[in-house]
């Protein structure tokens, strides 16, 4: 069995180069080189450029399950989580939605084949924290969602809606394949007043049978009192970063990460840069990680 996790785009929320940072995450029973499709996915966040970048990641090698007659074949996408309601992470959550439901029948219709034979997909689930919910579709997804010709909608008219209870620590489990637990994990990004008064979130990943964990950070300020306990004993972890500092600074910087012991920055994969990532001045840092995540390429996270 096999997790792995691939990044649709590993830019910030402005940059031009590398597309927004959002995931694929898809558990496997065997292999992908063994199989014509995962036994499960996930999509971390789906941000303005997801649409985009699901349909360049959909010719891929290994990613044909992903096409539908030229067109992304959201059926096939069994999950979404949300780690925060910035546009750059629920840009595409729109089309996603619209194209599913539209894939499937429409509204109320029976389920239909997802992305492989035998498979049946009533509508992705959507993994939401708790404090998410309100604003995601009042304030992000009903002035495009709400209605259709005839009828008003709802969010579960388009999502089987999952809210997961959340606090101070690792907040509700959900799994891939049983195997596979993912805990959401409470982000210093915005503070109104203090910190988490503005909801945002990573993911703790472990793997039940061995005991092994991984961290994805979501967009977070450098917290080394909550993420290096995680990142300590993690097999890998793919960590967000700003490359130069900058006026109240709403992201991890390049020297804060750096100055972690190099036990945990060499299984530290870094994304949510900016287009300059590959100037040499950021060289002598980022040689300290396992690198810059690159889009479109499958990195295993447990084997």
């Amino acid at each position: 069995m096999m997790l792995t996790l691939t990044f649709l785009g590993v830019g910030s929320a402005f940059a031009r180069r590398n597309l927004q940072s959002n995931a694929l995450v898809e558990a496997w029973s065997r292999a992908p080189q063994e199989q014509p499709f995962p036994d499960d996915n996930l999509l971390i966040d789906f941000g303005g450029t997801g649409p985009t970048a699901l349909h360049q990641l959909k010719v891929q090698a290994g990613f044909e399950y992903l096409d539908r007659a030229g067109r992304n074949n959201y059926l096939a996408i069994r999950r979404l989580f949300l780690t925060h309601l910035h546009a750059d992470h629920v840009g595409g959550v729109e089309e996603l939605a619209w194209s599913a439901l539209a894939q499937r029948g429409g509204p109320g219709a029976a389920a239909a084949k997802s992305g492989g034979p035998g498979r049946a997909c009533p509508g992705p689930e959507l993994l939401v924290p708790d404090p998410l919910l309100p604003a995601l579709w009042d304030h992000t997804l009903k002035g495009g969602l709400g209605a259709m010709e005839g009828r008003t909608l709802e969010l579960s008219d388009f999502f089987t809606v999952r809210p997961l209870s959340v606090g101070r620590g690792p907040g509700q489990p959900f799994r891939l394949m049983d195997r596979y637990e993912l805990r959401p994990i409470p982000t210093d990004h915005i503070r109104i007043q203090r910190k988490y008064d503005w909801p945002s979130y990573g993911l703790l990943l472990t793997d039940r049978h061995s005991g092994e964990t991984a961290v994805f950070s979501g967009d977070t300020r450098f917290e080394a009192s909550i993420l290096a306990p995680l990142l300590s004993t993690a097999r890998a972890s793919f960590h967000e970063v700003q490359l130069e500092p900058g006026p109240q600074p709403v992201h991890a910087l390049l020297d804060e990460l750096a100055a972690l012991p190099e036990a945990i920055t060499r299984r530290v994969r870094l994304y949510h840069y900016g287009d300059e990532w590959d100037e040499p001045r950021f060289a002598p840092a980022a040689q300290k990680f396992a690198g810059f995540a690159a889009p479109f390429e499958r990195y295993t996270v447990f084997a």
